[in-house]
Parts: structure tokens; sequence; C-alpha cells
């Protein structure tokens, strides 16, 4: 289903990847779509449009990123987004990358080290919740759909090295969100307009401290 789709093209007419690469997109989304009936990675409805739903919109996050050596770690990763697909990218182009997924779900934990064994891409899978979970100083810290934004600071001040980047995207009430956690916190933020969703965008932030 995903390998001739309109989806997969405008993938691979956006980003410029290697047939490896390739290769381990078109077996992650096969993945995905022989567990997805079990344990609902994805909503059923978002699975024909896989490649733009899920797979374009997390390898977004990617380009975006100003980090190509460190730490990467993704919170909430559920079904692996955009975590894997940022692992996967970051394979071949970011070999000194080194990625840490925080899914407290076991199943979907095991999905996830199911991925990385199948695609050939290491990752370190804690099937643990964030707020459990000991400080990791990581260089980028990214998440979609998770939480709200002022939440998402609360795990950023934990977890991300002081002079690391927060990768989040967000949908239509973003601004909202801002302001709300410019009420307690203050950061240096940039906004990106989502290639996905035409009211989202993703926030790139830094600098994060409480106010």
């Amino acid at each position: 289903m995903t390998l001739d789709s309109p989806g997969r093209a405008r993938f691979l007419a956006e980003f410029d990847v290697s047939r490896e690469t390739i290769s381990r997109l078109d077996r992650y989304a096969a993945l995905l779509e022989k567990w997805n009936p079990a344990i609902n990675l994805v909503s059923k409805s978002s699975l024909p449009d896989l490649w733009d739903r899920h797979f374009r919109d997390s390898a977004q996050i990617f380009a975006l990123s100003k980090v190509r050596k460190g730490h990467w770690v993704d919170i909430g990763t559920g079904g692996g987004f955009p975590g894997m697909i940022c692992a996967i990218l970051a394979r071949e182009t970011a070999p000194d990358l080194r990625f840490t997924f925080v899914e407290s779900d076991n199943r979907k934990a095991t999905f996830l080290r199911s991925v990385s064994r199948e695609t050939d891409v290491p990752v370190t899978v804690l099937s643990e919740r964030i707020e459990t979970v000991r400080p990791m100083r990581a260089d980028v810290l990214s998440a979609r759909a998770l939480a709200p934004l002022p939440q998402l600071l609360v795990h950023a001040e934990r977890h991300l090295n002081p002079n690391g980047q927060a990768l989040f995207l967000k949908g239509a009430s973003f601004r909202a969100e801002v302001e709300e956690a410019l009420e307690t916190w203050t950061f240096q933020s940039e906004e990106y307009p989502s290639s996905t969703d035409g009211a989202g965008v993703v926030l790139s932030l830094g600098d994060i401290r409480r106010a």
C-alpha cells in the first residue's frame, strides 16, 4: 500500500535520502501496518496517509535541528514520531547522533525496539514515564502531540542540556500555549510553519529558564 503512495512520492521529493534510507523507511512503514491493528500505533484513519501525516511531519523536525552529534531524546515517542523517523534519517547523515526514546507503554516500546532491530538503526528505548527518568542532558529534546507547552518546558528543564535545542510540533493553538508558557518561563523561540499542517508550527526553543 505504501510503496507507490502519493505521500511516499512527496516525501522523497522533499527529502534527499539515500537508497538505504528509503529501504529503512519502507520497512518501518510495513511494520507499522503489521502492528497497528493490535496496538493502535497511529489512528486507523491516518494509516493510508502514513507518509504525509506521520513520516513527512516528523522528518521536518530533523531538517530543522541544529545538532548533528550528541544525544537526541524523544519523549512520548508512541509509534515512533518524530523520534524514529529522525533516527532513520540520521543513520547515514549524522552517525554521531545517539537516540533515546521515552515511551511508557510497554507494547509500543516493544514495537520501537523491533523497528530498531529490523531497520538496523540503533536506539535506546526507555519504558518509563518521563517524570521518573533520570536527567538525560539531551542536546535535542523533541516531542509531538504529547502535552501543552508549559508541561513540555518542565520536561525540558529536567532533561535538556543548557545549550540544547527543544523541537516541538504544535497545532493551531500554539500561540495560546506560548503566551501561557511565558507567564512562568523565559526562552528563545523560533517558529517554523509546518509543512504538513497549515495551522501548525515547529517550535524551536533554547535558553529555557523559569521566570
